[in-house]
């Protein structure tokens, strides 16, 4: 095949393509509008800013602006490499990540399970409706709460002094309460809500599977081991992935409303500290580094598991 005749049918191609776009824009004209305001929402609020990492790698001054700013390249990196509070803070945010990771991942999808098992449908109902409020109540609010309870004399604070036998004056104020505390209040606030995804991957199981288990004279149990999980198996990989993909990141927000100067041993993860250090001492770039570290590994963790995920289970991201 000539030169000439290839580009033609690339040529021949590339019009085929445009014509097909042209004609689907044209039936489906409406869709396309609306991804309009999506797109306009990421370009604006999520790729837009992007261009301000540059000050990671400048002594950023807000009075000089982005281009006046003095060049001093990975300063700000090696600063937080070898800082007091590296190791610190990493291990916090992965303790506190792999608690989330090991229990809020996996209870969800129990409950999903025990759901899917229920035949009244007025207390299923009853018991996702309680379920599910938690996650409508403000953080504000929820972090109130737990100061309330964690108090002294607060409800918690009883349960936990009756269970060891000893005194506790505030929770909150022992480093070793903060990862049970902040895990299981999650747990509590979400769990709900995130089993939703799983009971929606069951309703498209065929009922054929079960009633063929029937027959063969399967549990409850086995049922959901062998017909319930495989099912929405895919479901829990995609999203494994992007919770391992976080893994790095915290709600900082509750973290921050919860913790205290006591408790930063157990508490103070990268999140956190990178709001002390660029917010209340105002070190722009020193902040923006940490945060494009944290960023980047968060990309890393996401690649590797969607790469292993397809490896081994054929479900992946991309």
């Amino acid at each position: 095949m000539g030169k000439k005749e290839r580009k033609g049918n690339t040529t021949r191609r590339n019009s085929l393509t445009i014509e097909r776009i042209r004609k689907d824009f044209r039936k489906n004209y409406f869709a396309y509008l609306l991804i309009i305001p999506v797109l306009a929402w990421y370009i604006i609020f999520c790729y837009g800013p992007m261009w301000g990492i540059s000050i990671a790698f400048k002594n950023y001054k807000p009075l000089l602006g982005f281009d006046a700013s003095k060049w001093v390249g990975l300063k700000y990196f090696e600063e937080f490499f070898t800082g007091p509070y590296f190791l610190r803070t990493v291990k916090n945010t992965l303790m506190l990540n792999i608690w989330g990771l090991a229990l809020g991942f996996t209870f969800p999808i129990l409950l999903a399970l025990l759901l899917n098992e229920i035949r009244g449908k007025f207390f299923k109902k009853t018991v996702q409706t309680i379920t599910y409020m938690p996650h409508f109540i403000s953080l504000v609010v929820i972090a109130g709460m737990i100061h309330i309870f964690t108090q002294s004399g607060g409800i918690l604070t009883q349960l936990v002094n009756f269970l060891t036998g000893t005194e506790h004056s505030s929770l909150l104020g022992y480093s070793k309460m903060f990862r049970p505390i902040y895990t299981f209040s999650g747990i509590w606030q979400n769990m709900g809500w995130d089993s939703i995804i799983y009971l929606s991957a069951m309703s498209s199981i065929d009922p054929g599977l079960y009633e063929a288990a029937d027959i063969d004279g399967a549990g409850r149990l086995r049922k959901m081991w062998h017909i319930t999980l495989p099912q929405i198996r895919p479901t829990i990989i995609i999203l494994f992935i992007f919770a391992v993909g976080g893994l790095m990141g915290s709600s900082h927000e509750k973290i921050i409303l919860l913790y205290n100067s006591l408790t930063y041993d157990t508490a103070d993860v990268i999140a956190s500290y990178v709001y002390r250090r660029g917010l209340q001492e105002a070190s722009y770039s020193f902040a923006t580094a940490v945060g494009l570290i944290s960023s980047v590994i968060n990309f890393l963790l996401l690649w590797c598991t969607n790469k292993i995920a397809k490896k081994y289970s054929e479900v992946s991201i991309w």
